[in-house]
């Protein structure tokens, strides 16, 4: 990569396995798109008063030319799990027990990115349809 990727940890101590995986995550982006600019990672816990284990928040800022991809997974503190008999929300229920894995949410977020940077290729191919303005009438 042509820039240098910038990680920055809030809240947490800095991990030589999570930087590295983040930086082989942001080389398979060069495979998809070569003409990246820059990219910036922010890994942060936002607040230590959960009970049970932490919830990463992660924001990915990728610069590529003409415009910024920026991706971020902040999980939300209500669950979308419905209970079956009464079709009910629960605060309770938990769905984001993956993200609590740093390294499964880094994957999630990359691919995210991926996909992406790979419209901001195809848009700049000219491969994306545009529809035409002018309308044409229908025979009668």
């Amino acid at each position: 990569m042509n820039a240098p990727v910038s990680i920055t940890y809030r809240n947490l101590r800095p991990s030589e396995a999570v930087t590295a995986r983040v930086r082989n995550e942001v080389a398979k982006l060069e495979h998809y798109y070569e003409r990246i600019i820059s990219c910036h990672v922010l890994i942060e816990v936002p607040h230590r008063h959960h009970h049970w284990g932490d919830h990463y928040h992660i924001r990915v800022e990728l610069g590529v030319p003409g415009n910024d991809i920026v991706v971020r997974h902040e999980p939300s503190d209500r669950g979308r799990q419905a209970d079956i008999g009464t079709g009910r929300l629960t605060k309770s229920q938990e769905t984001a027990a993956a993200h609590k894995d740093i390294y499964v949410l880094i994957r999630d977020v990359f691919d995210i990115v991926r996909r992406r940077l790979e419209d901001h290729a195809r848009r700049q191919r000219g491969d994306v349809k545009r529809h035409s303005q002018a309308r044409v009438p229908l025979p009668v």
